[in-house]
């Protein structure tokens, strides 16, 4: 399966499964040869099953940015030492079972799912895939250049050229500055044995892992993993690093671009993973994210998707997207909203309707097993924690308005503003300078 099928959105796996799961047994964890191995009984016949390997950009610098997503490809790509691709697809096919990877900027996944009844028969292509990738040649040239095309296609799709252009401005000088799907720059020159010997090397105990969302025994489970990871090198011990981000000024990049309308993000800073005002800073830019979206499009009809969003990771920030052919009167718009709200905070009726809200959410969302094991796989890389996936919904319960105000107060303010448009359609100062007058000369409109 294609690597985009995996790439995790953070905050939607940072959520509970406790009352997804109140009718089955109690999760746990286990030590097996040196692995960590977290066990959800899932009360289904469903079996999803993912080993994380930790690190993601902080895997690789930026002259080898993507070989870890060409790694992961090539794992189900590229044929075994034992079968050739079409040999191993055709098994899974048979089977109706899926095994895939891809990578992000945090960690990298490889999962399986299967039906319980077919679990004998597709653990092995897993193990298969993972310890004896062939990596051939052939295959491997044409996985590549399908990363190259993919490159190629992000440059030209304005959503996402804005985010990686916004990433290289904000993180400059940072791992999270880089693109896990690397550049042209980067991936071209890469070979098959590069990444193979990439993938020896990033592949070792220290680095990995598991979690299990199934009912299956807990001695299988053991007996099976200890055998693929029989082989598999130790490593060197891993820290996953996690920096804070922010602006001490705001800051205006322009990328000229003939569009039909111009692209702004900002990027702005968020709690830390593990702040205890992590939970209710992620419900308030919730609640921002609603209101933005009212004052942008619905009241003044700038835009017609403007977006917020808190994408927590090693290094989490807030994002403000908008597509406008009025930037500068959306900047207007976007400082009162903030202003306002930094003055009387959020109401009452706002931060209940949204802590029901999300809580429905998060029920919808871990309706499935692998929603259950991306839940548990987040919280551990992130929080070292992957208990606090069922203790979650008690934690938002008792969030209360003035902490969700006061967490908005603390992080949202100095932005790193990028643009990708007409320059002419924009006034830079209004983005560094701000449009409230707090004193001193009022900025003119």
């Amino acid at each position: 399966m294609k690597k985009r099928m995996f790439l995790l959105l953070i905050t939607a796996s940072l959520i509970s499964i406790k009352a997804v799961n109140a009718q089955t047994q109690q999760p746990y964890e286990m030590n097996v040869s040196g692995v960590k191995v977290i066990v959800q009984p899932s009360g289904n016949d469903i079996v999803e099953i993912q080993t994380i390997i930790k690190g993601g950009v902080q895997n690789y610098t930026a002259a080898k940015a993507g070989i870890e997503a060409l790694a992961m490809t090539g794992l189900t790509e590229c044929g075994t030492m034992d079968q050739d691709k079409n040999s191993f697809k055709n098994k899974l096919e048979k089977l109706g079972a899926q095994v895939g990877a891809g990578t992000s900027k945090d960690y990298s996944v490889i999962r399986m799912n299967c039906i319980k009844s077919d679990f004998e028969g597709t653990w092995p292509l897993y193990v298969e895939a993972i310890t004896k990738p062939k990596f051939d040649e052939k295959e491997f040239a044409r996985i590549k250049q399908n990363q190259l095309t993919s490159i190629k296609a992000q440059e030209s799709n304005p959503d996402a050229a804005i985010d990686n252009y916004a990433n290289k401005v904000a993180f400059e000088g940072r791992d999270y500055a880089m693109n896990p799907s690397g550049t042209a720059e980067s991936v071209t020159p890469l070979a098959a044995a590069d990444v193979k010997a990439y993938y020896n090397a990033l592949f070792t105990k220290s680095k990995i892992f598991m979690v299990v969302v199934a009912d299956l025994p807990r001695a299988d489970i053991e007996a099976k993993v200890k055998s693929m990871l029989a082989g598999i090198k130790p490593g060197a011990t891993f820290t996953l690093k996690k920096t804070f981000f922010r602006a001490y000024k705001n800051s205006f990049a322009t990328d000229p671009r003939e569009l039909a309308t111009n692209y702004v993000e900002g990027v702005t800073s968020g709690p830390q993973v593990g702040e205890p005002d992590f939970d209710a800073f992620n419900i308030g830019m919730r609640i921002f994210a609603d209101r933005h979206f009212l004052e942008v499009r619905t009241n003044n009809g700038l835009s017609y998707a403007p977006q917020i969003r808190f994408a927590a990771g090693a290094t989490s920030v807030t994002k403000i997207n908008v597509s406008t052919t009025q930037p500068d009167k959306y900047i207007a718009v976007f400082d009162k909203l903030v202003d306002k709200i930094k003055t009387a905070g959020f109401t009452d009726y706002e931060v209940k309707n949204m802590k029901a809200s999300y809580l429905t959410q998060v029920y919808y969302r871990n309706e499935t097993n692998s929603a259950q094991a991306a839940s548990l796989a987040s919280n551990e890389v992130l929080f070292n924690d992957w208990k606090r996936t069922n203790n979650l919904v008690d934690h938002i319960k008792k969030l209360t308005p003035n902490e969700i105000s006061d967490a908005f107060r603390k992080y949202i303010g100095n932005t790193v503003w990028v643009y990708q448009g007409d320059p002419k359609k924009v006034t830079p100062i209004l983005f560094i300078n701000g449009t409230i007058n707090k004193g001193g000369n009022p900025i003119s409109q």
